[in-house]
């Protein structure tokens, strides 16, 4: 097998600048247009209709606008035959009187009946609620990380993964704020399952910097950690490329309840192995690790090594 010498860390400069006008335009989308939250968290009704034949969209919207649903986001859903309408929250009506009317005035207004397949309600607390309780859950990962990788390796490296960490997350949510994909409760558990696989890889990497930091005692920091990170880059291809094409089979086979989930991840994973080799190393670089950090220490009386 051929040695790798690529110079990651000489590089850095590039990778940061890149992705500081990712995490730019991220943040700037998130506060302009913000996420595209659904009812799971915003609460409203979810009506799922089904056709015979493939549905007219565009007249449905129509339709539905002229009946006064003038809130209503239409989408075909896994076939063309397959139609969602997702309704903000009306008061004074219940689910199933409003799924009734819809049906009605669908049924009215088109050439083709539709019939009714499901109807789902989420109430505005329940939506508050979990909204509230889901980005909970993303800070407390986040500071329970923090403190394993400190206690496991040295607060400078914690630091740089936490680094690496938001960036694939902010980058990420704003993929999704740029495009207007909805993000519900699937998307926030694929947001979830994302930090888990970036740090995973961050620590791969972080443990052979540690282990050479012990060993190669006659290189420069940028020395050991390019070595380091050529070290580990197969393993880290072959895991993307896996976890990648079951992503990719999820996308296309899995159906559109788990759609965005398979997109969230799929991106996820592209900006946590990028994240891995050029954002994690490089920041606990800029906050000043060294070899010296992770030295074990040297008990009184003890003959030094004749390691390099």
């Amino acid at each position: 097998m051929l040695k790798k010498n690529i110079n990651f860390i000489g590089n850095r400069k590039v990778a940061l600048i890149f992705s500081a006008v990712l995490m730019v335009i991220s943040i700037a989308s998130l506060a302009v247009r913000g996420l595209q939250m659904g009812i799971d968290f915003t609460g409203g009704t979810l009506i799922e209709v089904g056709y015979k034949q493939a549905a007219d969209l565009t007249a449905l919207r129509n339709t539905l606008d002229k009946a006064g649903f003038t809130d209503a986001t239409v989408q075909n859903f896994g076939t063309t035959k397959d139609v969602l309408i997702r309704l903000k929250l009306h008061e004074g009506i219940s689910s199933a009187e409003l799924s009734g009317q819809v049906l009605s005035v669908i049924n009215k207004n088109t050439a083709e009946p539709a019939s009714l397949r499901r109807v789902e309600f989420v109430g505005p607390q329940v939506g508050e609620d979990l909204a509230q309780d889901g980005f909970l859950a993303l800070l407390y990962s986040t500071i329970g990380i923090l403190i394993y990788i400190a206690w496991r390796f040295e607060w400078k490296f914690s630091t740089g993964a936490i680094i690496a960490t938001l960036h694939d997350v902010i980058v990420t949510m704003g993929f999704f704020s740029i495009l207007g994909l909805e993000f519900d409760l699937t998307v926030l558990a694929a947001v979830l399952a994302l930090i888990g696989y970036s740090l995973n890889d961050t620590i791969v990497v972080y443990d052979r910097i540690r282990e050479n930091f012990r060993l190669l005692r006659n290189k420069s920091t940028e020395e050991i950690m390019n070595i380091s990170i050529n070290e580990t880059l197969s393993r880290t291809i072959m895991t993307s490329v896996t976890v990648m094409l079951v992503l990719v089979s999820l996308f296309f086979l899995g159906g559109e309840v788990i759609h965005n989930f398979s997109i969230v991840l799929l991106f996820g994973v592209i900006f946590g192995t990028y994240s891995s080799i050029f954002i994690a190393s490089p920041a606990a670089l800029m906050l000043g690790i060294s070899p010296e950090d992770l030295m074990l220490p040297v008990k009184e009386g003890a003959t030094l090594d004749s390691r390099p």
